[in-house]
């Protein structure tokens, strides 16, 4: 089984102007870097032009560590302080039930862990010290 941590930065709509900064300023590489546009594409969830070009995802190597990214959806709230989020990554699908089970507990569901485009079992839940974590599922669905 894998475990990892990574600290997640959600912007609002300025991610793209992020990542450029702290591949300079920290000299990281780029590993990823997708649009809302890239995605694929969900009928019943059509993808609003304002949307297209903020930043899903996007992933930056500095030093041996990685830090993830993302712009809010538009229209979802943001609040300067509490962009950044901890992404538990595994491989285990019965350790990601485990952690979201036991985070969940007193704590807040955001997004329920299920089943993505990109990943089998995805989820964000902030808990109740106020520390929101993603649960990403890593393999294929």
């Amino acid at each position: 089984m894998s475990l990892r941590l990574f600290p997640y930065l959600v912007m609002d709509g300025n991610a793209k102007e992020a990542i450029q900064f702290y591949e300079k300023a920290l000299d990281a590489e780029v590993l990823f870097n997708q649009t809302f546009g890239e995605m694929p594409e969900d009928p019943e969830f059509p993808i609003p032009e304002d949307a297209k070009e903020r930043v899903s995802h996007a992933s930056l190597r500095v030093g041996e560590t990685d830090l993830m990214f993302s712009d809010t959806f538009p229209g979802q709230p943001h609040q300067s302080g509490n962009q950044v989020t901890i992404c538990i990554s595994t491989n285990d699908m019965e350790k990601s039930k485990q952690f979201f089970g036991a985070l969940q507990e007193d704590g807040q569901v955001n997004m329920p862990l299920q089943e993505t485009f990109f990943s089998p079992a995805y989820g964000i839940v902030t808990d109740k010290f106020g520390v929101t974590f993603q649960i990403y599922t890593e393999g294929q669905k």
